[in-house]
């Protein structure tokens, strides 16, 4: 048998494919990275940087655009600086190029003209003890990896919310509610999990979107029942609502959860993915490769498997809007339109992921304090 020589532009050609299949490898692991290594507290790609044009007696001037245009309340985070900045102000000396809105503090370093920034849902620096006065203990919640940290302020119900946070943030995000929840006399426990500051690490290194943490706020809800929890609320932000979501389904101690709180839930990760990859200004080509690199990365499931609503069994609230481009709304809407009889849907407009409180305090605080009374 005579053996045939591969030519030189044969060799040439699977060089050149095996050359493209490991860039594109390595390509869609990097756009992936921009959910699978976003970091706790760093805010998302999703928000432009803006610049701070000047800052006067309760007043800042910043960069014209969507973001520093929307209704509400926020958190705008620095290079080593934190303020609260509060709605645009009427009859100020905006320009075609800045708006003015309040300046309600400076809560960390300081801000000067130049200076870039980014909006925040998250408005308070510290723990529930130096940023609302609130009466805490730091608590050990032990999980699978070891020890998570987490915040209790002690309230005389015995239904406890448990509060997990999501992308881009850490348990301080959600002290914004913590202050309405304790005057509605319920305990929180303010879990930190796997991968924040003070917590385990992930054995890969990874933020698997709520598919793996849900174990740690599992842990939480054992915790909980020991220290004296007849019942729980599960209240997770963004890939939080996944974990919460999971733990309703999973938990050995369901029974006991009362109800769901779901704010900008994540229920279609690979979307949130691709919103993350497209701002980190991953190329449209690369994009299904991120998607294709988070599955064997991580072991995610396609499709919207978190928001099964034949596996709904609680009472759960969900907190969206159409504005947000992290986690799209329809997913929830299609929840809340299957399952009337346990999932109710508040609509808040113009508020990007994760600060549907910050576009409308009042309102959404009504909101929940409506679905929580059944549940005290």
């Amino acid at each position: 048998m005579r053996t045939v020589k591969p030519t030189t532009a044969a060799l040439t050609t699977a060089l050149t494919v095996a050359v493209a299949g490991a860039a594109g490898i390595a390509a869609g692991r990097f756009a992936s990275d921009a959910a699978l290594k976003a970091a706790p507290g760093r805010p998302l790609p999703t928000e432009p940087r803006l610049t701070v044009h000047a800052t006067a007696a309760g007043q800042i001037a910043l960069t014209r655009a969507l973001a520093s245009r929307r209704p509400g309340v926020y958190g705008l985070g620095g290079d080593g600086s934190h303020a609260v900045v509060g709605p645009l102000l009427a009859g100020a000396a905006h320009t075609a190029d800045t708006v003015v809105r309040r300046l309600e503090r400076v809560t960390r370093g300081t801000l000067e003209p130049g200076d870039k920034v980014r909006f925040t849902p998250g408005l308070h620096v510290g723990d529930p003890g130096t940023a609302l006065s609130l009466p805490f203990t730091d608590v050990d919640v032990p999980g699978e990896l070891g020890t998570l940290p987490a915040w209790f302020v002690p309230a005389a119900r015995d239904t406890w919310v448990i509060t997990v946070h999501g992308l881009g943030a850490t348990r301080e995000h959600p002290l914004n509610v913590m202050e309405f929840l304790h005057h509605q006399a319920f305990p929180v426990l303010g879990l930190a999990y796997r991968g924040d500051a003070g917590a385990p690490r992930p054995p890969d290194g990874l933020n698997h979107l709520g598919e793996t943490e849900w174990r740690d706020l599992d842990a939480a809800i054992r915790f909980a029942v020991r220290y004296g929890a007849e019942r729980v609320v599960l209240y997770g932000w963004s890939t939080g609502a996944t974990m919460a979501l999971r733990a309703a389904e999973h938990s050995a101690l369901r029974e006991r959860i009362s109800g769901l709180v779901l704010d900008s839930p994540v229920l279609d990760w690979e979307t949130t993915l691709r919103a993350l990859a497209t701002a980190r200004r991953t190329p449209g080509a690369l994009l299904p490769l991120a998607v294709r690199a988070a599955q064997g990365r991580t072991g995610l499931g396609s499709g919207e498997g978190s928001a099964d609503p034949v596996r709904l069994k609680v009472p759960t609230l969900v907190l969206h809007g159409p504005d947000d481009t992290v986690a799209p709304w329809g997913p929830s809407r299609r929840l809340a339109d299957r399952r009337p009889d346990l999932v109710t849907l508040h609509t808040v407009h113009d508020a990007p992921h994760g600060a549907m409180w910050n576009a409308d305090p009042a309102g959404y605080e009504e909101a929940l304090r409506r679905f929580l009374t059944p549940l005290m």
